[in-house]
């Protein structure tokens, strides 16, 4: 994750060595050395910047952090990935309000709804 050694270390070292060489149009890359990084453009100007998260949350939803088994988040983006694209957690969503749905709901009528289904479908 960010702030980890090697891989800053590893990434530093991947700039170094691209900067000493050229871009793909033959232009010498700037140095990443820390001594050498310029300072910012003076037509940036942050005065009125906002900070938070870029796209606001919708109402009815809540950010949240949850540690989930790696063998399911696999399933959820695979079924994604099979649908031709959309957002795992989206999915990951439905599926619990379903999961809610069916439990709230008792089992007989549950059959009978199930039941009722059949008999339309047949008629």
């Amino acid at each position: 994750m960010f702030g980890e050694t090697k891989q800053s270390d590893s990434f530093r070292r991947g700039w170094q060595r691209r900067a000493n060489g050229k871009n793909t149009m033959g232009q010498a890359l700037p140095s990443a050395h820390p001594s050498e990084e310029k300072t910012m453009k003076p037509e940036y100007d942050f005065k009125k910047a906002k900070r938070g998260a870029v796209v606001a949350i919708p109402k009815g939803k809540t950010r949240i952090t949850i540690r989930i088994d790696d063998d399911i988040l696999a399933w959820f983006r695979e079924q994604v990935d099979r649908a031709g694209g959309g957002n795992y957690q989206s999915l990951m969503n439905e599926a619990l309000s379903q999961y809610i749905r069916d439990a709230k709901e008792p089992l007989e009528a549950t059959l009978r709804r199930v039941i009722r289904e059949e008999l339309s479908h047949t008629s």
